[in-house]
């Protein structure tokens, strides 16, 4: 990769310094909407906050923050894409100059001087459409369900990589290249766009740099089973749009939940009834499969455990997410956002 800039674009960057706006998109945030504003209070000219039908009270704090404001029209299906290219066409309007866009999610706190180093990592890289750092879970602590966010967080591979996160810095010129996001996307909005910028010939970067800190704020098991049904529809639809030779998006891992979630399953019914209970013994693969991915993590024991039991529980919601979605396909439906919180 090209680190350095060309003399005419250091020229020009001396005389027309980088400028940046940030877009941050929330659904009942409550008190993390407030956290995520003051953390970037001191660029309140530049920010759009995207409100998408709250009744916490949320469009109204954003107002106290001297943020511009945009209420989502709701008569179409809510989707956070959707909820981004406003937000981003709103700040073009008031900011047309601008080189880059910060977008955030009303859960997360941007940490100091993320915002430099995504910028000045953009200027010295112009091939480079999206950068984006580490996000950290903010109470790991609370819940297992933090916990697996914030291991999951940690697991995406740094430096070029395919895809980012809902948080990122994408230069304005490439996202209008693609025309933003998908907005009848209810989710995988990200990696979607990250397919289409390098199908364009632009590259996506994560930093080894700390960027955002994530309130997850799931305590519930049926929480966590509804993020992991909405992520199983995110695959699909993924391997839906980009499945076929080279990109192959999303193609793995809706294999991997309809073997573990359906496949699996259905063979150990059938030899049952062919054979008797004895066939049962077959679905000692679970507990293998997660001795094994278990004796593979590299993090201390317990949550080794713990991300390898979730691995594989997870893809039961992951299949019914897959079930979901070709259900709504059948029928011609946009299904609505798939809330868990």
């Amino acid at each position: 990769m090209n680190a350095d800039l060309s003399p005419d674009v250091a020229s020009q960057r001396q005389t027309a310094p980088t400028r940046f706006g940030i877009v941050a998109i929330g659904r009942n945030e409550g008190d993390r909407l407030k956290r995520c504003l003051s953390s970037i209070k001191e660029h309140h000219e530049r920010i759009v906050y995207v409100d998408s039908g709250s009744t916490d009270g949320s469009l109204e704090a954003s107002r106290e923050f001297g943020v511009t404001s945009v209420e989502l029209d709701m008569r179409t299906p809510f989707t956070a894409a959707r909820a981004r290219n406003d937000g981003f066409r709103k700040l073009l309007e008031r900011e047309p100059d601008l080189d880059y866009v910060f977008f955030v999610d009303g859960d997360c706190e941007i940490v100091p001087g993320w915002l430099q180093t995504a910028h000045q990592f953009l200027d010295r890289n112009p091939e480079v459409a999206v950068v984006w750092g580490r996000r950290t879970e903010k109470h790991p602590e609370r819940s297992i369900y933090n916990l697996l966010c914030d291991i999951e967080w940690s697991d995406y591979p740094l430096g070029m990589t395919k895809t980012c996160g809902g948080d990122a810095m994408v230069r304005v010129a490439a996202f209008r290249q693609v025309n933003g996001y998908r907005p009848d996307l209810i989710c995988g909005e990200e990696p979607e766009m990250c397919v289409r910028l390098r199908a364009a010939g632009w590259t996506i970067w994560h930093l080894d740099d700390r960027m955002t800190l994530h309130d997850a704020a799931i305590y519930r098991f049926g929480q966590w089973w509804k993020r992991m049904l909405r992520g199983g529809y995110g695959f699909a639809q993924g391997s839906d749009l980009h499945g076929a030779a080279p990109e192959r998006h999303g193609v793995t891992e809706s294999r991997r939940a309809w073997c573990w979630g359906f496949l699996i399953p259905c063979a150990v019914l059938i030899l049952c009834v062919l054979f008797g209970s004895r066939a049962l013994w077959l679905l000692c693969v679970y507990p293998i499969q997660i001795v094994r991915l278990a004796m593979a993590g590299k993090r201390s024991a317990g949550k080794n455990w713990l991300r390898a039991v979730a691995l594989v529980v997870g893809k039961f919601p992951e299949f019914l997410g897959q079930l979901k979605f070709l259900a709504d396909k059948y029928r011609h439906v946009q299904s609505r956002l798939i809330e868990y919180k």
